[in-house]
């Protein structure tokens, strides 16, 4: 039987191997390069740069928060994208918990299931 890999694992690899990642979040289908995950108050999230789909904002690209409990249908693609890209505000984001980072040389896999 094949093993179906938690959304943390398919978050912490798509991020690691630096692939777009396909999923719903608030009603719209969404493609995204996912850059940061961890815990901000206590609730799991996804910082990402939103490269296709829909949005109820316009544009439809340009970076968005997914709280993880909010996205479904998530499937890592095939697509690579580059790597990190300048923060929107130039200021970094204090994670209680960082688990996996595009920005960081060592991704932690760990302490998320």
């Amino acid at each position: 039987m094949a093993v179906i890999p938690t959304l943390h694992q398919r978050l912490c690899a798509a991020i690691g191997e630096r692939r777009l990642l396909a999923f719903s979040s608030k009603s719209c289908e969404r493609i995204a390069e996912p850059h940061d995950y961890g815990v901000i108050g206590g609730v799991r999230k996804l910082f990402y740069y939103q490269v296709g789909g829909r949005s109820n904002s316009a544009p439809p690209t340009g970076w968005r928060w997914a709280e993880t409990a909010e996205m479904t249908g998530v499937k890592v693609l095939d697509k690579p994208f580059a790597g990190p890209r300048p923060a929107p505000s130039g200021r970094r984001v204090k994670w209680a918990k960082l688990f996996a980072s595009v920005s960081m040389d060592e991704r932690s896999q760990n302490d998320g299931d």
